[in-house]
């Protein structure tokens, strides 16, 4: 017999105010989902026992109400360069990837939003998957959480949404994820510090301006002037391990068109992928070897 799917409540997807609101609504003190969301996104419990400033009688209760669930670390790649692929299996056993990369001071997570994706960018791995389906906000902002966790000595300070999936065509999800993360009671993310990434989804662009504060960065597929924004352009050569049927350019092909955007008067940066030996560098990321259960 097929057992039936658990509808408590997701406290890990929840902002403040709504937080603030299903637990009023359970008849408790508006300034407990201070203290809950700091459990979770700053303890980084998944138990409601653990919380021990609530009385035994609170944490019965809304244990059966609510549930606090990471993905499950089903696999971890490191690279030689240092950055560290993580394969994270999700409640109905779907994978997905997030990838640590360090830095100097600081580290940098990159974080999916979709299992798969739907864009069809032929020189991409994910998006050969297609799209399977949206992640939750809890699913995005637990990436972060589960692996501050697992890697406590990390300063995790950076988040890309760079990772599986086209972060606009997930925008509710997105745009809750980021409310969540950057909040005071949360993981404490400065808005500065996180990057949006999408290959060019206007009108979410706009609204995503509207909504939210983040940094933005838009991903090119084009080679005419007239196709091109005025900005900081970012070359990144196609990682090989990413598709079989295109190989990378020869590192003299990638500097000649970058004198060639310069000339022009083009900001243009050659970027140096990180984890390619672990097959976590841009373009790579696919969340093969599905959970089983």
């Amino acid at each position: 017999m097929t057992p039936l799917p658990d509808t408590r409540a997701d406290l890990v997807s929840m902002t403040h105010p709504e937080l603030e609101r299903f637990l009023t609504d359970l008849g408790k003190e508006r300034y407990r989902a201070t203290q809950v969301m700091k459990w979770i996104h700053q303890g980084l419990t998944e138990s409601f026992q653990s919380m021990t400033n609530l009385s035994k009688s609170f944490r019965e209760e809304i244990s059966t109400r609510a549930l606090i669930q990471f993905p499950e670390v089903l696999k971890i790649l490191e690279s030689n360069d240092g950055t560290t692929k993580f394969l994270l299996g999700l409640r109905d056993g779907c994978a997905i990837e997030s990838v640590l990369i360090p830095g100097d001071d600081h580290d940098t997570l990159c974080i999916s939003t979709q299992v798969g994706c739907s864009m069809g960018c032929r020189i991409c791995r994910t998006a050969r998957r297609g799209l399977v389906r949206n992640l939750t906000a809890g699913e995005i902002v637990s990436q972060l959480l589960v692996i501050r966790r697992m890697e406590p000595e990390r300063r995790i300070t950076n988040i890309v949404f760079m990772g599986m999936g086209e972060p606009l065509a997930n925008f509710a999800n997105t745009v809750k994820a980021i409310r969540i993360l950057t909040h005071p009671h949360g993981p404490q993310i400065s808005w500065r510090h996180v990057t949006v990434s999408t290959c060019g989804l206007v009108p979410g662009i706009r609204d995503l301006g509207r909504q939210v504060k983040a940094k933005l960065a838009v991903s090119l597929n084009a080679v005419t002037d007239e196709q091109r924004i005025r900005a900081k352009v970012n070359l990144i050569p196609l990682n090989d391990g990413a598709v079989t049927d295109f190989t990378a350019p020869a590192p003299e092909r990638v500097q000649r068109f970058q004198d060639i955007l310069m000339s022009r008067s083009l900001v243009t940066i050659v970027r140096r992928s990180r984890g390619q030996d672990i097959l976590a560098a841009c373009g790579q990321l696919a969340g093969e070897g599905i959970a089983t259960r």
